[in-house]
């Protein structure tokens, strides 16, 4: 990139198609250009927080099934790194830890591989805290920090078996390149169990719906972890090391974990064991109509999507009346593993006046979407009843 402006590069960064802002086959990036501007810059998204640059898709964009690059929520604890720290020329993956022979793999080498595909909803784990109550600190996520897509890439299986996992390897950690702005913040590190990095569904992607992977969304390298929660997709993906337990560290031990029983607001946590957070809730999303939408009397057709992690949706259920009757929903195309299922209902309007519509989906385990989600004081996993207000006109 050369002769571009800041604005012009952050466009191109937000909307991330841009050839020369994502690094996929042979690509680079070059260039830098404050956060600030991201708001300026975030299209279709609705954004929370401009520094580091954190963005939802409005849910009108989920009724298609794929969610487009440009329109799929941002999420980042300090923002991308620095151009230098992701060139192609010199970003190298380092495997190292308890394995029998540490590595280090470019782009190149990593797609001598098996690639490998997979459509997965990624969510942030915060998606919904604002409709926690009492109000937890935190992004102020409503609906939108979630999204479908394909992800092409290599089996992370493959690449810790060239290495070689000692029998002690019981935990695969990962760090990205992005860093804090101040030296006292820690380091945004994870760590996932041995069974989720060798399942051979979980993936390094380099490819986002059949393109390099943008830079907002991790370019040139993340973590794919289908049916977990986003924290556990590493970005901008430099290191992984083999280790004997959990990683240390406070995006580990102290952020990111729920209690393991249920606890009432203000309690404490006495009794309660904290434990990771990871796999996604059972959960559905309105899509259209909108919120505050006026609807004519007579049919209207009511879409949306719902997904429950790595467990298939087997029923959507749709309320014209505030929750007071439930009918079913007709879902839409073949289930796919990870993936999320659209459906669909045609509502027959005849009360003139205001009304709630509500939905809810179970999923082929029996677990069922609740009203309201249990409190917990991270503000994760909500995945109570979605529901919208609308007035039928005569």
């Amino acid at each position: 990139m050369v002769n571009i402006s800041r604005r012009a590069w952050f466009t191109t960064l937000v909307k991330g198609i841009g050839a020369g802002i994502v690094l996929g086959r042979g690509g680079s990036m070059r260039g830098s250009a404050p956060q600030a501007e991201a708001a300026e810059a975030a299209g279709p998204l609705t954004v929370r927080v401009t520094r580091p640059f954190d963005a939802e898709t409005p849910v009108r964009e989920f009724t298609s099934w794929l969610t487009p690059n440009e329109r799929f929520f941002v999420r980042s604890h300090f923002g991308p790194p620095s151009a230098e720290a992701i060139q192609s020329e010199t970003w190298r993956l380092t495997v190292k830890g308890l394995v029998k022979e540490g590595l280090s793999f470019t782009l190149k080498d990593l797609q001598q591989f098996e690639p490998v595909s997979v459509t997965a909803v990624l969510q942030c784990s915060g998606n919904g805290r604002a409709h926690h109550r009492p109000k937890v600190p935190g992004v102020q996520w409503e609906r939108g920090a979630v999204g479908n897509a394909q992800w092409t890439g290599v089996r992370l299986r493959d690449v810790l078996q060239r290495a070689g996992v000692k029998p002690q390897g019981l935990h695969v950690q990962m760090q990205g390149a992005d860093r804090p702005a101040l030296p006292t913040v820690p380091l945004f590190t994870r760590s996932i169990p041995i069974a989720k990095a060798l399942h051979p569904d979980t993936l390094l992607a380099y490819e986002m719906n059949g393109r390099p992977l943008p830079l907002l969304h991790g370019a040139p390298l993340r973590v794919i972890t289908p049916g977990w929660m986003a924290e556990s997709c590493m970005k901008w993906l430099m290191e992984l090391t083999l280790r004997a337990d959990e990683t240390p560290g406070y995006y580990m031990q102290q952020a990111y974990r729920i209690p393991e029983t249920s606890i009432q607001p203000g309690s404490g946590l006495p009794g309660s064991v904290m434990v990771p957070v990871e796999q996604m809730p059972v959960k559905s999303l309105i899509a259209a109509p909108g919120e505050g939408d006026t609807l004519k009397a007579g049919p209207v057709t009511i879409q949306g999507v719902a997904w429950a992690g790595e467990s298939p949706i087997t029923k959507v259920e749709v309320s014209c009346d505030d929750g007071k009757t439930w009918e079913p929903a007709r879902l839409l195309g073949e289930a796919q593993p990870y993936a999320w299922r659209q459906w669909q209902y045609l509502w027959n309007a005849r009360q003139v006046g205001p009304t709630a519509i509500l939905c809810r989906a179970t999923d082929a385990q029996g677990a069922q979407q609740p009203e309201k989600s249990p409190w917990n004081p991270g503000g994760f996993l909500w995945n109570g009843w979605d529901r919208l207000s609308v007035t039928v006109a005569a």
